[in-house]
């Protein structure tokens, strides 16, 4: 079963069965061992549900009657599971991660009955290939694009040439083959795009480019609409 099915059952089982619940029941409920129950249980209080208790004591769901309840259609819910599904496949296990506890904050603040469409969507994705996980920290990737700090690279071109950069990197792309960030580099003045594969080592500057980012996309996007025909 996969882990945000279990989260999934483990939210309905909480809610459904008399508390305080043991984690015993728990377990043969989601079908795990006691261990990954227990896994389980720290990765829903990760992701913000209020779960009361600990092992040898049962568990008890705290709900929040401040929240009312998601009303999202069927086909709504089935393209978020549509979409964290297919963060799988994207070569980033933190980005995967973060999509199944996202799913699972989700899911559990909707009714009973739009949980069970959830659990049991009917539209799923699939490849064949994975793309493969760089080299490098796409955590720190990410977090530089977020604060808008400059990235000191080095680099390996298709022609095996190794090179040092600082760039700004302005967004991250999943395409096809490969993760992709789009930057400004320093050292060519003009907009570069680097295959997180051939990235051999990054370092996170305290150069800021705060505000240039959102101006230097609107460029990018400007010069790439002037390049296309029609």
């Amino acid at each position: 079963m996969a882990r945000a099915d279990r989260l999934f059952r483990l939210l309905e089982a909480l809610r459904r069965l008399p508390a305080p619940v043991t984690a015993a029941r728990l377990a043969a409920e989601t079908g795990v061992s006691p261990r990954t129950l227990y896994r389980d249980i720290d990765a829903l209080r990760a992701g913000g549900a209020l779960i009361d208790g600990a092992a040898g004591y049962g568990y008890t769901l705290t709900e929040d009657p401040a929240l009312p309840p998601q009303t999202l259609t069927r086909l709504e819910i089935e393209a978020l599971v549509l979409g964290m599904a297919g963060l799988r496949f994207l070569g980033d296990p933190g980005l995967a991660a973060a999509g199944e506890s996202a799913l699972a904050k989700i899911a559990g603040s909707l009714p009973e009955a739009k949980q069970m469409q959830a659990l049991h969507a009917v539209l799923g994705t699939y490849r064949a290939r994975r793309l493969p996980e760089p080299p490098v920290d796409m955590a720190l990737l990410r977090q530089a694009c977020w604060e808008e700090r400059a990235l000191d690279l080095t680099y390996c071109d298709a022609a095996g040439q190794i090179s040092q950069r600082r760039i700004w990197p302005l967004a991250l792309y999943f395409q096809d083959q490969n993760q992709t960030l789009l930057s400004w580099c320093t050292v060519r003045q003009d907009f570069r795009m680097f295959l997180a594969p051939r990235m051999q080592t990054i370092a996170l500057s305290e150069d800021s480019f705060r505000p240039r980012r959102v101006p230097l996309l609107r460029d990018y996007i400007a010069q790439m609409r002037a390049r296309t025909p029609g």
